[in-house]
Parts: structure tokens; C-alpha cells; sequence
């Protein structure tokens, strides 16, 4: 990726260009100390005075009301710009000074509306900062500082504020009595400062030549080397993906981990302010020499399976074919603003109109009109792509069918992003930015909430969330990392039940499931860890280790991001931009394979030629969670798991389908829904023995009072529990029935032969397979 820079051969300006503004994708507005504000029409190449200002107003600052929270368009098309007068100016699109407030002592410099458009905040040369209405009504001062103030941003949620003072950085609550995070950022005055809402990172640049990147706690995540020259301006690009940074003769193009991909040596002076285009694809620089810098966002890379494709021009991408160096071009009538490349097709979003290629064919894409709105995000599935614009989430089809459009109450889809929403055949999963607790989930085609539509909830904020991609829908899989790096997954669809929600991984940075089987990898802490099923937490949690395969992740170095997983393969991104390829065994992926397919017999002969316990592991948890307890009794014998043999021994044997259902579900864990399919099919005495089998005393005698048989075999049980472990009854509802109810063992062992055989006699057909006797498990 690199920038493509234009500059005009004369300046339009005659002095310091000191900021710039875009209005649309292809229009800018800049302001200079010649007190002239521009406008810019990129596609004409047309340049004309908007208002030539007072001679004795110097203009600093300006930023536009946003437009996507404008209830009315009229005001929309206003600015804020704040001068050397002390004054901030309320200026509509045309140029006419619609307010002039007296702010500041000093120079205003800064301005800026939050996210919303409710409310605007100045800071000066005096030192502090406050607090407007829409309007120019004055609402608070909200600190005083002793230095000027020379930035400031709105957080995220617009409730923060981030502003500069001398070398100190300082994140400030609206609320009054709320903590202020205060920390030394640079060795010299901090004269940038940006916060994007959606990666929510800070950038900050500096007297002491350098820029840094840090998260919402004040935490550094990057720290440049030394420029020749300060850092005069810094500005994130709108989906948080990249920022660039402007400095003497300097423009450079970084990746929101800090790393440069591109850097430019313009003839500019310093590049005194940044703005971003609304699509995310250009850059425009107020430079010292009167210039105003454009620059284009080229060479963006796309790669999947054997296909790599560039972004060559503005509206050309170059594809090649890596097995046999075939070259396409793919001319489009629009400027490209985003795509994504993965199962076989390539979905390109220009200003107007979506293009779907297939790999099979680039000559004939299927094109259809986006609706307003500039693409933020695209996701892929096997079966349908995701759009995210500044208003909605639609999904397509491939054939360009709009199949749903889900929507969040009070949800800003602007700052939507691959680690807060994610897709799978039948399922959207969108996380609450408003409560970070909460996870919406939502059925692809129907673009409903699932369910009672109640969110999945987390006891802390979750930080990234992802689908897996294969499988029914009703074994639908999520998986989360939180705020403390512990990695979690949950069943999406829940019918009615708690929501059954497991860790599987701690100090987890980055996560991704692959594209074909349901195996799951992750970055933890100095490992690379791959989950082949995690699925088996439900299972057999006891083999969760044993399906799991960690190598050394020393060569990722820190702060690695995985960028796919892609068959058996898993591209990684290192801290300094390089991409590092690793490949883990293709062997679960064939396994998972064979297993949706039911051919058990074919999973069996795979794990005997590999050898290897993972593998094992793996298909006992896929047999039992499919019940083919056959095939787990040879896998969990392979593993030396002997007790698990001899359990599913036992329940072979057992004479009815219900018993050895409800058997099946009791090796999953699944207690309550194993007596729910005895009770159904009449087998009380079956219910309570499985309850008096895990000490779940009172929940036996409930069944069997309820159900007026098998009191005395509870208490029974009970009376030789107590004795083995040498202690007197206390509960109050056992002395209660142990008072009119006579305990025979003789009496209590007739009664349970009779059950057995009259569930013997109550399978229908041939003759049952014998029965072990549950007397045996008498403690």
C-alpha cells in the first residue's frame, strides 16, 4: 500500500495554509493566513474563493457539523472555525457567517462538534476548555489548564474528551465527578492529537519529533523513532484501519499498529493539518509554502487461496492467478473505496455501485446500486457478503439479492469493524458499542433477532467476537475475546435455556476461525494455539487439552494480528507490517470432514495412519457429540481413556434407546436434558437413579414424592451414603419421610428388577440386548 500525491504547480493560497476539510468524497475546503477559505472540486479540477475573512481574523481550525447525525441538511452544511481573534465562527457552506462567539482569551486552537452534532467543544490559548451548544450557547468550562491548549478530540461514545497540555495527554469525563486519566505522552509540547471511534486508539505527535499510538487507558501501544522535524499534525482515517502523520517535507501512510507503509517527501513545508476524505481513500494536507497536498491511497492487496489482487489505480485492479501467472485488469467506472476477497469471490464497493466477480470468471461481474451511504466493511461467507455503510448493515447475495438488513436500536454502523461484527451462513452477530457487555444476534435471512431476542451477555466488555463458519445452524458457535484477554465461547442459539458459556483460552490477543471445518486458532500471550474442536466443551471437557495444538509464536514477536486462516493455512501480521505464514496439519480438517459426512469408518482409518492422540482425541468428543458410541469407544481406547470405555460399554447394553440416549447425554454433562427424555418415555425409576448416581439427593427424592414411587430407594441410597462416610442426616426433608417409610434392601432390589424388565418388555420388536445390572453400582 502507498500513498500517489498531487500538487498543484502554483499555490492557490498565498500564505500558510492552516486547515482542510472535506464536504464530500471529492470536495475540500481550506483555510489560510491570506484569510481566504477555498473550495476544491476534485472532478472538475475547479478551484474558487468561498469568503475572504476580516484582515484581522487569522483562521486555526475548522471542522463541519457532521452530516450523518443532521436531522435537518441545512445544518449539515455549516462549519466551526475557530481564529486568532478569540472568536469561533458558525459559517454555512456558502461562506456567510451565520455566528461569531467571543470564546477565548487568545487564539481559539481548536474546534470540534461531537460525534452526534449536539455539541461542540473550543480550546485556547488561555488554557481551557469548553463546552458549546449546537447553537454557540455556552454550557461549561470544563478545565483550566496553565499551558495553551493546542488539540483536542471527542472520545468514542462523545461523553470523554482528549486534550493536550505541554507534553501531557489528558482524557476528561463530562460528568463532573468522574475519574481524569493524566499521563506524560512526549518529551516535548504535543501539538496533535486524534481519537478514532472505531478501533477506539488515540494518536498523538509531537515537539520531540515523534508519534505515538496508545489505547483508551493511556496504555502505548507505538512509539515512532525521531523525525528530523516535530510532528505538526496526525489524523485516523475513518474505519480505523490507517492514519497518516504530517511533518516538515513529510507525509507518511501508517497502519493503526504504528508502522509505516508508505512514506512521501513532498515540497510542502510542514503539513499543518490532515483530513481524511468521508470514503477513507484520500488524504488532504493545509501545508506552510500555501500548497494544499492530495494524496491517493493505491496498492492495496488482496490475496486468497492461489489469487492475489492489487489496487494499481483509482479505479484499476490488477489480478494474478499464482499458478500459471495469468494477469487480469478490472477497470471500474467509479473510484474503488473498498473490497474483500475470499470463497471463490471478489466483492468490490465503488461511490456508486457494488461489483461481484467470481474467480472462475472476471470478464462478466454482476453489478448492482449501493444505496446512500459510503461502504465501511465488507464480509464474506460461502453463501452471502455482508455491506456496512455509515446508516445500515445489508446482506446479498452473490447473485446481488438484498436478503436482510438487521438492525441494532441506537446502533451508529459507522464504527462497525471486522472485531465487532461477524457473519456466518445463517447467523449475524453484532457487538453493542452503547454496553459492550452485550453481543446482538440476528438470523442472516430473515434479519430477525434469534430467539426471545434478548442478547448474549458477558460479565466484562468484549474486545472481539467471531462466528464459526460451518455446520447446522442450531450448532452455531461463537466465540469471544474479553477486556482481560479470556477467550469464550458460546452456543448462539439457545431455545429457551441458560446460555451455556465456556473459557477456553486465557491471555488470548487475536483469534480467527477457518474458512472450511470448525478449527479454531489464536495468539496467546508467547504461544500460537489452534482449537481443532472446540466444540468438545460441550462434549467431553475433559479432552479440551488433548484436542489442542500450541507451538512457539516467538517468531510473530508482539503484538502480532492474525489476518486469515485459510485451509491449513494462517497468515499473521507482525508488529513492523510483515506478513508470516504458518501452516498447522491439514489432518483435523480432513477429520471434520468425514465426520459431518458420517464416514466413521473412513475418521477411524485416518486417525490409525497418523498416529497421532490429537486426532483421537478429536473424534472420540465428534462420536460421542454425534452419539456413534461405537466409533468413541475405539477412539476413547486409542487416547487410554479406559473408565470412558467401560461407561460406554455400559451404555450399549442398556435395553432401551431412551436409557441409552439419556446415558449419552449424561457423558455429555447434559443432566437435565437425560432426565427430561427418561420422564418423557416413562422411565421414573431411571430419572432418580441418575440423580441419586451424582449425589443430586434432593432433586431424587423430589422426583420420586412427585412421582410416588422409589421414596424408599432414595432414602436407601442416601442412609448408605451417609454411612460410608460416616456422617449423620441433617436434612430436614429426609428425616421428614425416613420417619414413615420402611428401608428394605431385599424389597427395594425387587422393585428395580421389576423396572428393568418392564422396560425390557416395553421395547417393542426384538429381543433387547442384555442388560447389566444397575444393582452393581450400588454404593
Amino acid at each position: 500500500m502507498r500513498l500517489k500525491t498531487t500538487l498543484l504547480k502554483e499555490p492557490k493560497h498565498k500564505e500558510l495554509v492552516s486547515c482542510v476539510g472535506w464536504t464530500t468524497a471529492d470536495e475540500l475546503y481550506s483555510c489560510s493566513d491570506d484569510h481566504q477559505i477555498m473550495k476544491w472540486n476534485l472532478l472538475t479540477s475547479e478551484t474558487v474563493q468561498v469568503v475572504k475573512l476580516p484582515e484581522d481574523i487569522y483562521p486555526i481550525d475548522f471542522h463541519w457539523f457532521p452530516k450523518t447525525n443532521a436531522k435537518k441538511q441545512t445544518q449539515g452544511e455549516m462549519f466551526v472555525l475557530t481564529s486568532s481573534d478569540g472568536k469561533f465562527h458558525l459559517i454555512s457552506k456558502l461562506g456567510r457567517v451565520e455566528k461569531s462567539v467571543e470564546a477565548h482569551s487568545g487564539a481559539v486552537l481548536a474546534g470540534r462538534w461531537n460525534y452526534e452534532g449536539t455539541a461542540l467543544v473550543t480550546v485556547g490559548e488561555d488554557g481551557q476548555i469548553k463546552i458549546w451548544s449546537k447553537s454557540g450557547m455556552l454550557r461549561s468550562t470544563l478545565a483550566q489548564q496553565g499551558t495553551p491548549v493546542y488539540s483536542v478530540a471527542w472520545g468514542p461514545d462523545s461523553e470523554k474528551l482528549l486534550y493536550t497540555s505541554g507534553k501531557q495527554l489528558i482524557i476528561k469525563p463530562l460528568q463532573p465527578s468522574a475519574k481524569v486519566l493524566q499521563w506524560k505522552a512526549h518529551d516535548g509540547v504535543i501539538l496533535k492529537v486524534d481519537w478514532n471511534a472505531v478501533n477506539d486508539q488515540i494518536i498523538s505527535a509531537g515537539e520531540d519529533c515523534k508519534y505515538k499510538v496508545w489505547d483508551s487507558y493511556g496504555r502505548l501501544l507505538y512509539s515512532s523513532p525521531s523525525h528530523e522535524y516535530p510532528v505538526t499534525s496526525v489524523a485516523w482515517a475513518p474505519d480505523g484501519e490507517l492514519f497518516a502523520v504530517g511533518s516538515f517535507h513529510t507525509l507518511r501512510l501508517c497502519d493503526k499498529t504504528g508502522w509505516s507503509y508508505a512514506l512521501e517527501k513532498p515540497n510542502t513545508g510542514s503539513i499543518f493539518n490532515i483530513a481524511w476524505s468521508i470514503d477513507g481513500t484520500q488524504i488532504a494536507g493545509a501545508c506552510g509554502n500555501g500548497q494544499v497536498i492530495f494524496a491517493h491511497v493505491v496498492e492495496q492487496h488482496w490475496e486468497w487461496k492461489n489469487f492475489e489482487i492489487t489496487l494499481t489505480k483509482r479505479r484499476t485492479m490488477q489480478v494474478r492467478n499464482v499458478l500459471n501467472d495469468a494477469l487480469d485488469l478490472l477497470e471500474f467506472r467509479d473510484r474503488v473505496i473498498n473490497a474483500s476477497l475470499n470463497y471463490g469471490n471478489l466483492v468490490v464497493s465503488t461511490s456508486l455501485q457494488c461489483y461481484v466477480f467470481s474467480t472462475k470468471n472476471w470478464n462478466t461481474p454482476l453489478i448492482f446500486d449501493l444505496k446512500e451511504g459510503t461502504v465501511s466493511l465488507i464480509l464474506q461467507t460461502e453463501r452471502h457478503f455482508l455491506l456496512v455503510d455509515g446508516g445500515s448493515l445489508f446482506l446479498y447475495s452473490y447473485e446481488g439479492r438484498l436478503i436482510s438488513s438487521p438492525k441494532v436500536p441506537g446502533m451508529r454502523a459507522d464504527i462497525l469493524n471486522s472485531q465487532t461484527v461477524t457473519l456466518s451462513s445463517d447467523t449475524i452477530a453484532i457487538k453493542d458499542k452503547s454496553d459492550e457487555k452485550l453481543i446482538y444476534v440476528f438470523e442472516a435471512l430473515s434479519g430477525k433477532p434469534h430467539g426471545d431476542g434478548k442478547p448474549l451477555t458477558h460479565k466484562i466488555e468484549v474486545v472481539e467476537i467471531a462466528l464459526d463458519q460451518k455446520g447446522p445452524a442450531n450448532e452455531r458457535k461463537i466465540a469471544y475475546i474479553d477486556k482481560n484477554r479470556d477467550l469464550y465461547i458460546s452456543p448462539v442459539r439457545r431455545f429457551g435455556k441458560e446460555q451455556r458459556v465456556v473459557k477456553i483460552g486465557t491471555m488470548v490477543l487475536t483469534l480467527a476461525w477457518n474458512d472450511t471445518a470448525n478449527i479454531l486458532c489464536g495468539l496467546q500471550d508467547n504461544h500460537f494455539t489452534v482449537w481443532y474442536y472446540p466444540n468438545v466443551v460441550y462434549v467431553d471437557k475433559d479432552l479440551l487439552l488433548k484436542t489442542v495444538f500450541e507451538k512457539d509464536a516467538s517468531e510473530f514477536g508482539k503484538n502480532p494480528q492474525i489476518v486469515s486462516f485459510v485451509g491449513n493455512r494462517v497468515t499473521v501480521r507482525r508488529a513492523d507490517g510483515s506478513l508470516v505464514h504458518t501452516n498447522i496439519s491439514p489432518y483435523p480438517a480432513i477429520l471434520h470432514e468425514y465426520v459431518t459426512s458420517s464416514k466413521w469408518e473412513d475418521a477411524v482409518r485416518l486417525c490409525r495412519f497418523v498416529k497421532d492422540q490429537t486426532l483421537w482425541a478429536c473424534l472420540a468428543a465428534m462420536a460421542v457429540a454425534n452419539k456413534d458410541m461405537t466409533t468413541a469407544e475405539v477412539a476413547y481406547a486409542s487416547i487410554g481413556e479406559i473408565d470412558k470405555v467401560q461407561y460406554i460399554n455400559g451404555i450399549k447394553d442398556l435395553p432401551s434407546k431412551e436409557s441409552r440416549l439419556a446415558n449419552t447425554l449424561m457423558f455429555n454433562g447434559n443432566v437435565q436434558d437425560a432426565e427430561t427424555v427418561l420422564l418423557q418415555a416413562g422411565l421414573v425409576y431411571q430419572a432418580i437413579q441418575i440423580n441419586i448416581n451424582l449425589y443430586n439427593w434432593e432433586r431424587a427424592l423430589e422426583l420420586a414424592v412427585k412421582h410416588r414411587t422409589h421414596v424408599d430407594t432414595v432414602l436407601a441410597y442416601r442412609q448408605k451414603y451417609l454411612e460410608d462416610f460416616n456422617k449423620q442426616e441433617t436434612n430436614k426433608r429426609f428425616l421428614q419421610y425416613a420417619e414413615g417409610v420402611v428401608v428394605e434392601w431385599d424389597t427395594i432390589k425387587a422393585k428395580i428388577e421389576m423396572e428393568l424388565a418392564k422396560e425390557r418388555d416395553h421395547i417393542s420388536g426384538s429381543t433387547a440386548p442384555s442388560v447389566r445390572s444397575s444393582l452393581s453400582s450400588v454404593r
